[in-house]
């Protein structure tokens, strides 16, 4: 595998919290790399149900993202993926505090990419599992495409050179 470029992954980084669904979410990626994510969510009443506790979306949305985010350092430049599935399981229920999401990534192929994400609490106490299974999509949901979204310029390149 070609060498990734650190320049490439904080601006990526940049880039992607600025997103306005990652706003949204107060849902901030803190760091990729090569099989792995990391992403942090301070849980706010705008993350509640009805009942008090997070929404299920919130997590779902959380462990996809930690999910696609593994995956992505280890494909080409040209290359984007699409949720194909992602299976959650609510393991707890939490009303506060920060939840912290891992990120790894089980298998890339092709045209399938898998990985899993876990959500725990401060404590480490898991409250969400969940596996995504995704479609590597040439030319398509690129990070060109998060660019152009985002009316951004060019970022650095993701591999470096001849290294």
């Amino acid at each position: 595998m070609p060498t990734l470029n650190p320049q490439h992954v904080r601006a990526v980084i940049e880039l992607i919290n600025q997103s306005p669904f990652f706003r949204h979410l107060s849902m901030p990626v803190k760091d990729i790399g090569p099989g792995y994510s990391l992403v942090e969510l301070d849980i706010g009443r705008q993350h509640l149900n009805p009942f008090g506790g997070l929404h299920g979306g919130v997590y779902a949305s959380a462990i996809d993202t930690a999910a696609y985010w593994a995956v992505y350092c280890e494909l080409a430049e040209d290359l984007g993926l699409i949720t194909l599935d992602l299976k959650v399981d609510y393991l707890a229920p939490v009303r506060a505090g920060k939840m912290v999401i891992k990120g790894r990534r089980i298998k890339i192929g092709k045209t399938i990419c898998l990985a899993e994400a876990i959500a725990m609490d401060q404590n480490d106490k898991w409250l969400a599992h969940g596996v995504s299974k995704m479609m590597v999509t040439p030319g398509l949901q690129t990070v060109t495409d998060a660019l152009a979204f985002m009316g951004q310029a060019q970022l650095p390149p993701k591999f470096l050179p001849g290294v």
